[in-house]
């Protein structure tokens, strides 16, 4: 494997194109993570996650009159218009329109959000949630036309609406100074955006059964690449976050030092779940050492001025990048080269120093723009780590469950023997109603408080 293919996420401009150019059947296939309904779901966990990701960090950086507060909703509005020409590569020019009409226009609510906080206005903030329930009317209905019911409005209008009042919950606890709070429903956010994914696309694959050449975005080679990319993409965001913040010396760094802390106990969950206890153990002592603590200390050597501290810490991320792949390769008997995870590892260490680096040197735009391609960049670590566990172990990953003790990051087992429409959506909704019921009691003893 070339390490160019390696550092490429695979995610261009036409993101829900298939790649393949030959059809075969999917019970004759090997378990793999590369067919065409996988890179479908793969492209909807990349647009859908970093969109919440980006909601939250814009609200909020809005709400604090942040430096960086104009930089962080050009990013949300940019991910809204990347978003624009997948759904065209599905649904056409026209289809691809109307959804970027909507969607991209429900950004704007934010701001009129933030202002109700600020302004401390119930009225301004009753005003701008009547504009989030319409949009939650028009999205699900525009969802349920596209999909032809594939998936069901009233399905598509539950989980949309979670999303929504997890973002808004996020930002009142975040308001409210609850930053625990804050962070633990940033997480459940973050991760319901996979189950949003994994739904979306099968509706989609069982529409259009043919264009993604007759494979399932729900096998458990493409559960293993959902949950890796959910990893390493939320370790990628809470690093670069936590990173700003740890040099802003906000009240909220130990709280997203905590979000960081959980995120590594799902990451070694998963890799037990692979590898057994020794290889958690084993993940755990690498990943612990020369990567997170050094990560705080180029933000303490920064804050002192010490450039020679913060060579020495830069310099201990390169060791961790060699440790870790020297790790992978070893784990997945060289299905990913050691040689290969090493560079990439690298190139991801280099992504979260230079959007910090930026951030300080006030290059807001440019932090945003490292951001956004960091962020992408996991998923194609996601993709490779993936592959090479399915290679390595094909039986595992055979038309059954997952390892059984997988860690939920917001991806569901599979289904195959029931059409989508019955298999996915009674388990959603099940799920949706459950988080639902949670958050508005979360906000109901908020507001008797």
């Amino acid at each position: 494997m070339k390490i160019r293919k390696l550092l490429a996420p695979a995610l261009g401009l036409s993101l829900l194109v298939p790649a393949f150019g030959t059809t075969v059947q999917a019970e004759e296939m090997k378990p793999t993570v590369n067919t065409p309904a996988a890179q479908l779901r793969a492209d909807l966990d990349y647009l859908l996650s970093e969109h919440f990701v980006l909601a939250v960090t814009a609200m909020t950086k809005s709400y604090d009159g942040a430096k960086d507060a104009e930089a962080a909703n050009k990013a949300l509005d940019q991910n809204a218009a990347d978003m624009t020409p997948a759904i065209a590569s599905v649904y056409g020019e026209e289809g691809a329109a109307e959804f970027e009409r909507i969607f991209r226009e429900h950004n704007n609510y934010t701001a009129d959000l933030v202002n109700a906080a600020k302004g401390n206005d119930e009225n301004a903030r009753a005003e701008a949630e009547k504009e989030v329930a319409a949009f939650v009317e028009e999205f699900s209905t525009f969802l349920g036309t596209a999909t032809e019911g594939k998936l069901p409005k009233e399905a598509a209008e539950e989980a949309v609406k979670v999303h929504e009042a997890q973002v808004l919950e996020v930002f009142d606890n975040y308001v409210e100074g609850d930053y625990k709070e804050a962070n633990e429903t940033f997480r459940e956010g973050y991760k319901h955006m996979y189950v949003i994914s994994d739904a979306l696309a099968g509706a989609i694959t069982t529409q259009m059964p043919e264009k993604f050449e007759n494979t399932k975005s729900d096998t458990p080679a493409a559960d293993l690449r959902s949950a890796l990319n959910s990893l390493a993409a939320e370790h990628f965001a809470l690093a670069a976050t936590g990173m700003q913040k740890g040099f802003d010396q906000t009240e909220d760094y130990d709280f997203v030092s905590w979000s960081e802390d959980a995120n590594t106990a799902d990451f070694k969950a998963a890799i037990g779940s692979v590898y057994g206890e020794e290889g958690a153990a084993q993940f755990e002592k690498v990943w612990q050492g020369n990567h997170i603590n050094a990560q705080a200390e180029i933000v303490a050597a920064t804050l002192e001025g010490d450039d020679t501290k913060i060579s020495e810490a830069k310099a201990k991320l390169d060791q961790f990048a060699m440790d870790f792949g020297t790790f992978l390769g070893g784990a997945t008997a060289e299905n990913l080269p050691a040689k290969d995870a090493q560079a990439a590892i690298k190139q991801h260490e280099a992504l979260v120093t230079q959007t910090f680096d930026q951030y300080v040197a006030g290059d807001y735009d440019a932090a945003y723009q490292s951001f956004r391609e960091g962020y992408k960049f996991m998923f194609g670590v996601g993709q490779n780590l993936g592959n090479a566990i399915v290679t390595q172990m094909p039986d595992k990953f055979e038309a059954s469950a997952m390892p059984g003790d997988m860690p939920k990051t917001g991806m569901g087992g599979t289904s195959e023997s029931l059409p989508v429409s019955a298999m996915t959506f009674a388990g959603l909704g099940s799920l949706l109603a459950l988080t639902a019921v949670v958050l508005f009691r979360r906000k109901a003893a908020n507001q008797q408080q």
